[in-house]
């Protein structure tokens, strides 16, 4: 089932189901969730996929959930405010060194990434074992007094990597990259969110969603879309650790993005440069009070982007394709919205099990990078082609950068 205009129409026995999704497959469990979650009694309007769309816990990642009246804590996920940080810098590439591996290092010097295996450990540096004083003040001034009240009545948050994971990166598809647009401008742009602590947020609302439903719970078509209704005991509670992380997060950003800066200015052979000169930071994994359809609504945007009219976004590839700087339409439909990136073509089991060492070092020949079995699962044949997703969503932003890595750092 189609339509003349740039999505098409999923079936659904609930609520529409529009997805930007032309040249692009959508994986059968995907589908089945799309569905699952349309069939929501308080969606408002439809949903509206996006052409990065693939499986996520409860919802796909990839959705735009525009509800009243309700938040799914689940369909946000578990990587709270996660999102992408860019600048563009005075210099260009005839400025950088020939050999990029100090730069590298520098980068993974500055910035705490990777899992913290246990103290004392050769790997325990995905935290700051002291941080820093600009940390420290960052905390004390935008994020410690909601943290306290948060923890007076959830008292296990008390516990979490909270202020010792505020400016590192973490695992998995988080990065920090040293890019070249199509004038051979250099660009920092990074991948991160609310690390621990939002994890740990979202773990304690997801189980309070799926116990404050109590019998109700068996008659949703997923547990994972157990919902907190508005006026519930703990909606507002989730509405304040939701904003609070989102907030951890775009500082969180923000630290790094200074740091790399710092550490690259520091590196031999790089001139004097600035890092101002254009600057975006935004959220893709998170919650909204906007209006829409001529009613206030929440919109749940899970992979995704806010894409307003002249809104400034964010689009990565995996590690060896292109990214784009893009600029929002405002597209009505989508809920003025777009990806937030290339998508998942495969699990991480599946792309360990598919693609070698030596494939990964093909695919990333161009690129100062890791190139070791620990990141095959991100190894870009794991992603879907984002030429294939910049093209179905023409219509919901307008290219204003095109990036290529020629750095990046893997956590």
């Amino acid at each position: 089932m189609t339509n003349p205009g740039h999505y098409e129409l999923i079936e659904s026995d609930g609520a529409p189901i529009k997805a930007w999704t032309r040249g692009v497959p959508v994986e059968d469990v995907a589908r089945a969730q799309l569905q699952n979650t349309a069939r929501l009694p308080f969606i408002h309007r439809h949903l509206a996929v996006m052409p990065d769309v693939h499986w996520g816990m409860g919802s796909t990642i990839g959705s735009v959930i525009p509800t009243i009246g309700a938040i799914v804590p689940a369909a946000v996920g578990v990587d709270i405010g996660c999102g992408m940080c860019a600048v563009r810098t005075t210099m260009s590439a005839s400025d950088l060194p020939d050999d990029l591996r100090p730069m590298r290092r520098a980068i993974e010097k500055a910035v705490p990434h990777g899992r913290t295996v246990g103290k004392g450990s050769r790997r325990d540096v995905g935290s700051w074992g002291q941080p820093p004083k600009r940390v420290g003040n960052l905390w004390a001034t935008h994020l410690a007094a909601g943290f306290e009240s948060l923890c007076d009545r959830y008292r296990v948050l008390k516990k979490t990597n909270n202020v010792v994971h505020l400016g590192t990166l973490g695992t998995g598809n988080h990065f920090i990259e040293v890019c070249l647009d199509e004038e051979e401008r250099v660009w920092f742009m990074l991948h991160s969110g609310s690390r621990g602590v939002g994890n740990r947020i979202a773990q304690v609302f997801i189980e309070r969603a799926k116990k404050d439903m109590g019998i109700h719970l068996k008659n949703l078509p997923d547990q994972d879309l157990a919902y907190l209704a508005e006026g519930s005991p703990h909606f507002a509670d989730y509405v304040e650790g939701v904003s609070w992380a989102q907030e951890f997060a775009r500082i969180n950003r923000q630290v790094m993005m200074e740091n790399v800066v710092d550490a690259v200015g520091k590196t031999k052979g790089v001139p004097p440069f600035r890092a101002d000169v254009l600057a975006v930071n935004c959220h893709h994994n998170y919650v909204a009070f906007e209006r829409h359809f001529g009613a206030d609504c929440i919109v749940t945007r899970k992979g995704a982007v806010r894409a307003g009219k002249g809104d400034l976004g964010i689009i990565p590839g995996s590690m060896g394709a292109r990214s784009y700087i893009v600029r929002g339409k405002g597209n009505a439909e989508s809920f003025e919205s777009c990806s937030h990136g290339a998508g998942r073509a495969m699990s991480r089991g599946e792309a360990k099990r598919r693609f070698s060492v030596q494939d990964h070092e093909a695919a990333t020949s161009h690129v100062e990078c890791r190139k070791d079995a620990g990141v095959i699962d991100e190894t870009p044949m794991a992603y879907k082609s984002i030429d294939a997703v910049m093209e179905a969503q023409s219509d919901l932003v307008e290219i204003v950068h095109r990036l290529k890595q020629i750095v990046c750092v893997k956590g």
